[in-house]
């Protein structure tokens, strides 16, 4: 965005002199005619503008889900009742508890009142409001429909605070569990076991290869134990920096659709994810080929992302949207026949909002008997550790007990 020295007449016939931003010059001269304007001169502006870092800013925390689900559902009721635009943010700033969605509200009131729209003043806060949101805030204002595009933002934004919570639920018991024994190992390997090897030289008896083994386990721990935790540091630091690359982050989301028992709910998650967002994409009116890049970002999976720009692609060569679809690999029949059907009919987004709330349903139910089934895999794990512990320990016990009955 580009700054505009400009001086003109208000419709008082007034002379007046400001500043207005916008991407180009016609841009400009457009915003201000419309708020009746006559211009007399207009240049872009050459001043640099030099500002600090604003640590506090930095120490904020993000917006959450929750406090954009509110935004946007007051936002609706608002702009439904008739309360003037710049009245209806400038209140909201006041009131949310957020201080980073306060202070970018605040911003975008200021740009509205130099003569920005709407979704230009929001995409200047890209860390604030999703792609997505801005996409759709900007075709409600061209259509008209702002308040009904408030209205299905928040509404997909509740369905996806929905589905995280659930995913938090679910995973909950696993990760708590998984930790514990972590916990365990290192206990029992650096206080527990040496402790019994101790007792078990000084009768010099030969020892059982399960014992043997968790002694040599335990010596490890006790001797290397600080090594190991700067191993397991690197390799997490090595980790997060390859997921963080371009590859690593699609090779990493495509493993995780491949996880036993929790990928095929991760998979159904994201078409649901895709459906919903594809719908609310195109039931307010934009463009195909931008609402694929939308929903690439809106999917949170890099691999699933891949390959709806590569449809994005394809429907730029001339392909026709099931085509693209059937050629990416990535759907089901269910969502392939949904799209084909709604192709022919012209009820894309109405028949991918049906697919929608079906994944979302059968996600629903996988997640709420995810601990069930994880269950028995626990036990087993666990089960296999405390055999492993009780042959090594108790083994030549009873074989020292039994040579002492001998005697």
């Amino acid at each position: 965005m580009a700054e505009f020295l400009y001086r003109g007449r208000n419709a008082q016939g007034e002379l007046i002199n400001g500043t207005i931003e916008a991407g180009n010059e016609g841009s400009a001269v457009d915003s201000l005619v419309r708020r009746g304007i006559i211009l007399l001169n207009i240049e872009e502006s050459s001043g640099v503008r030099s500002e600090g870092i604003n640590w506090q800013q930095w120490l904020e925390p993000d917006v959450k889900l929750p406090d954009l689900i509110i935004f946007t559902r007051q936002m609706y009721s608002l702009t439904k009742a008739g309360i003037p635009l710049l009245r209806a943010i400038d209140g909201l700033a006041e009131n949310t508890s957020s201080k980073r969605l306060a202070r970018a509200l605040r911003e975008t009131v200021g740009q509205l009142e130099k003569g920005r729209t709407l979704s230009a003043a929001m995409a200047s806060h890209p860390k604030v409001f999703p792609r997505l949101l801005v996409a759709v805030v900007h075709v409600g204002e061209n259509t008209g429909q702002l308040e009904q595009s408030f209205a299905q933002l928040a509404a997909y934004l509740e369905k996806e605070q929905e589905t995280r919570k659930q995913v938090k639920a679910a995973t909950r018991y696993p990760s708590f569990v998984l930790l514990a024994l972590v916990a365990a190992m290192f206990v029992l390997n650096i206080f527990v076991i040496p402790t019994f090897a101790s007792m078990f030289s000084r009768f010099g008896v030969e020892l059982p290869l399960a014992t043997r083994v968790l002694i040599g386990t335990s010596n490890f721990f006790v001797n290397y134990w600080h090594l190991m935790l700067l191993a397991i540091a690197g390799a997490i630091f090595m980790l997060r920096r390859y997921i963080q690359s371009p590859a690593g982050r699609v090779q990493w989301d495509y493993l995780k659709l491949r996880i036993p028992a929790v990928g095929s709910i991760l998979m159904r998650s994201m078409l649901a994810r895709f459906s919903r967002s594809f719908s609310v994409m195109l039931s307010a009116g934009v463009p195909l080929t931008q609402a694929l890049s939308l929903v690439a970002d809106a999917v949170d999976n890099a691999w699933g992302s891949k390959h709806i720009l590569d449809m994005r692609r394809n429907i730029e060569k001339g392909e026709s949207l099931s085509r693209a679809s059937r050629s990416s690999g990535l759907f089901t029949p269910l969502v392939l026949q949904m799209i084909s059907v709604g192709e022919e009919t012209g009820r894309v987004d109405e028949l991918l909002g049906e697919v929608a709330e079906y994944y979302e349903r059968e996600v629903d139910y996988d997640l709420k008997t995810l601990t069930a089934r994880l269950e028995p895999m626990l036990i087993v794990v666990v089960a296999a550790l405390l055999l492993v512990m009780a042959m090594g320990i108790f083994l030549p016990m009873w074989d020292m007990m039994n040579a002492y009955q001998g005697r």
